[in-house]
């Protein structure tokens, strides 16, 4: 894997069926070295703290790959790294290989992966779409959050290793698709092994137990 952008943004004001909100989707490349610090990217701000930021989801990622699928699907061509959101546009970046628990090293930061992305409304307004959230979601790559264990800097160009792999072997694409997916197989079994992985965000630990309970 390559870091291939590092993608940031202070809040920016819109307006939304004539009501003004503020949002941090609208990430840009920047060049150089970017310090990573316990809860975000130096000239990174997120503004709804509800939904994004916070020490389990420091850092966002986005596979570089997944661009081709959707310049494919939009039939937009050249869409500019961070269009997604992003902080980090990363080549291979599997959210089918890669699990809950994995640690990932770009120079001197460590990054563990705690949770899927679940797209909010925003990412519509990115692509000047309302359903384009659904549509995301069941393709069912949405990137992957980062709690930073190890701050540091990075750069684009940068190698990205995998250096710690989770016992529990729970990918971040099955935990994702046996949470959304009323067909998906063993869900159940799925979701119950997820409850047990203390590295699993508080937002989707939550998740998984309320989905145990009622199972």
């Amino acid at each position: 894997m390559q870091l291939l952008s590092v993608n940031v943004s202070l809040p920016v004001d819109i307006n939304v069926n004539n009501q003004p909100i503020s949002t941090g989707i609208f990430k840009k490349p920047v060049n150089g070295s970017v310090t990573v610090s316990q809860f975000n990217l130096a000239g990174d701000q997120q503004v709804d703290l509800e939904n994004h930021g916070g020490g389990h989801k420091a850092v966002y990622g986005f596979s570089a790959n997944e661009y081709d699928y959707w310049q494919d699907v939009l039939n937009q061509e050249n869409l500019p790294y961070g269009k997604f959101g992003e902080n980090l546009t990363i080549s291979d970046l599997s959210e089918a290989n890669l699990c809950i628990g994995d640690q990932l090293q770009i120079n001197d930061c460590i990054l563990e992966i705690t949770q899927p992305r679940v797209p909010c409304f925003k990412l519509g307004i990115v692509f000047n779409d309302k359903l384009f959230p659904k549509r995301f979601i069941k393709h069912a790559a949405t990137g992957i959050y980062f709690k930073v264990l190890q701050t540091g800097t990075i750069q684009s160009g940068n190698e990205v290793t995998l250096v710690h792999q989770h016992s529990a072997k729970l990918s971040v694409q099955t935990l994702f698709k046996a949470y959304f997916d009323k067909d998906f197989v063993n869900a159940d079994e799925i979701i119950n092994l997820a409850t047990t992985i203390p590295e699993l965000s508080d937002e989707w630990s939550k998740k998984v137990v309320a989905r145990a309970n009622k199972s």
